[in-house]
């Protein structure tokens, strides 16, 4: 016969997690899956002003990565209007930040 405090005692016998518990782990997997930011250099600025430009002055179908801090976000499309004022643009009626952008391409 087995006791009960045998081994891992009462943790064997007692899975009961508290809520507190469960919201601190999905908390620390979420902070686990984070992105960070990616800093682009001047180069690389010039690549994505001048593609949104394109885009903008010619009807030119672009794509952009953009940061989101859990996924992946690509965005796909025409520029319609630039806002250099709020570092906004628009891309099929939406608006996204400029800081936001990872990298771009055009393509026609």
């Amino acid at each position: 016969m087995r006791k009960k405090l045998e081994g891992n005692g009462l943790w064997e016998s007692s899975r009961m997690m508290l809520p507190e518990h469960k919201v601190a782990i999905n908390e620390h997997e979420k902070a686990l899956r984070q992105r960070e930011r990616v800093e682009l250099d001047e180069q690389e600025w010039e690549h994505v002003a001048r593609s949104v430009t394109d885009s903008l002055q010619q009807r030119q179908s672009i794509t952009l990565r953009l940061f989101h801090p859990y996924e992946e976000l690509t965005v796909i499309g025409v520029v319609d209007r630039v806002d250099q004022l709020k570092g906004r643009f628009m891309v099929d009626g939406e608006w996204f930040s400029i800081r936001d952008v990872e990298g771009a391409a055009t393509w026609e």
